[in-house]
């Protein structure tokens, strides 16, 4: 089953009509980096959804809408008025659960959702299947992973077998993808596209890195994809560490490069403290913005839990672990640290750091980065700061991707 992606963009496209944010203009001045409205043209005669000037699109992908039986919108249209080239049949949805079977082979069915629109399964003649999801939308009754954050067993989830091939707003709704995983829908060898493609995200380098993370790719408009070929998928990165300052954005940078897989356990290694209402405040913020399947353990006993199975670990943070695992050393106290702590927390770290090296989870972890030029007043303070350091380029080295966030902007320093 062949595929032409006639636009990959949001339904007003990339860059949006009037809009002055950076990315537009970024996007305006490279015409590489442009996107029309999301639309697909399968095997030359089903078309899902429209984009402006669909038969010149065609046209400039090598392509005819001329044999078009079909057309389906998948969404309403808040994006430029659609246009109707002559000759192509008048565009329908497909009621929801229902299936519609084409002369050319095609097998169309309707997959409900939990926003306006209609998903569409595509199954083509010789059995390969697609998903295309339109924007801001997930599908609705999947069912949902086990309490236990492990996913649904097969024989209960709404799929027996991966699709080939999946097309959805990745970066608008990442939990349509943990969704779909968690279902059983999405399988090592799924190629995930990403379309309706908007300016929330740089182009580019960026763009890249935060589909990576979810084994998703996206291609310029007017690309033709086979589905069901090889492709070599996105290698989504097994072990990262984020590291930035105060407020700088690392968390939501972490939390962000899991928000597509089910049943994650955010490991809080600050604990609780009584009678600090602020401290409560930033807690329940963190709680809030997290996915609703995630988990929470609050434990600085990391190595059972990098030495286990189970699904991802989101490790927030290691400062805080840092600061358990000193105050067991003794090492705010000059003499304990130099009778016995300095090695005792040297020997924790290298047990942390081996658990890291040989874990099988997919683990992304924040830390603080220190030392940019303030010198701590106080002997513990800059013993703090050293062991830190320390610590955080130890973890580094285990690390295939290491991001250091400046101004909620991550840089990759690896992968």
């Amino acid at each position: 089953m062949e595929l032409t992606l006639l636009g990959t963009g949001a339904p007003r496209g990339l860059p949006r009509p009037d809009c002055p944010c950076a990315v537009c203009a970024a996007c305006a001045m490279g015409g590489t980096r442009a996107r029309a409205a999301t639309a697909l043209l399968i095997d030359g005669t089903l078309l899902l959804d429209l984009t402006p000037g669909p038969a010149f699109a065609a046209a400039r992908a090598g392509r005819s809408l001329h044999g078009v039986r079909q057309v389906l919108l998948s969404h309403p249209q808040d994006g430029p008025p659609l246009e109707f080239p002559a000759g192509l049949p008048a565009p329908v949805r497909v009621p929801d659960r229902q299936e519609l079977a084409l002369i050319s082979g095609h097998r169309v069915r309707a997959v409900a959702l939990d926003s306006p629109g209609t998903g569409y399964q595509v199954t083509g003649p010789g059995g390969v299947r697609l998903l295309y999801l339109p924007p801001g939308a997930a599908p609705a009754g999947l069912v949902e992973e086990h309490a236990a954050g492990e996913p649904a067993p097969a024989a209960h989830s709404v799929h027996s077998t991966p699709y080939e091939m999946v097309l959805l707003d990745v970066l608008g709704r990442p939990d349509a993808l943990a969704r779909l995983r968690a279902a059983g829908a999405i399988g090592p060898a799924t190629d995930i596209v990403a379309v309706h493609l908007d300016h929330d995200v740089p182009p580019g380098a960026e763009l890249r890195r935060r589909l990576a993370e979810a084994g998703a790719r996206t291609e310029p408009d007017g690309t033709t994809l086979v589905v069901g070929d090889y492709v070599e998928i996105p290698e989504v990165p097994r072990r990262t560490l984020v590291l930035g300052g105060a407020r700088s954005g690392k968390s939501v940078t972490a939390e962000r490069a899991l928000a597509t897989f089910p049943g994650v356990v955010y490991v809080a290694t600050g604990g609780t403290r009584e009678g600090d209402p602020e401290w409560a405040e930033r807690v329940s913020a963190h709680r809030e913005r997290r996915p609703a399947s995630w988990r929470t353990r609050e434990t600085c006993d990391l190595v059972p839990l990098l030495t286990g199975t189970g699904p991802p670990l989101l490790i927030d943070c290691l400062a805080l672990w840092l600061t358990d695992a000193m105050d067991e050393a003794g090492a705010w106290d000059d003499a304990r640290w130099k009778n016995g702590g300095a090695r005792a927390l040297r020997e924790r770290v290298t047990e942390l750091v081996a658990a890291l090296r040989g874990t099988r989870r997919t683990v992304v972890a924040v830390s603080n980065e220190v030392g940019s030029g303030v010198v701590p007043a106080t002997p513990a303070g800059r013993r703090f700061r050293d062991e830190l350091g320390r610590l955080n380029a130890a973890f580094a080295a285990e690390c295939e991707q290491v991001l250091l966030v400046t101004a909620g902007i991550p840089h990759p320093l690896r992968g």
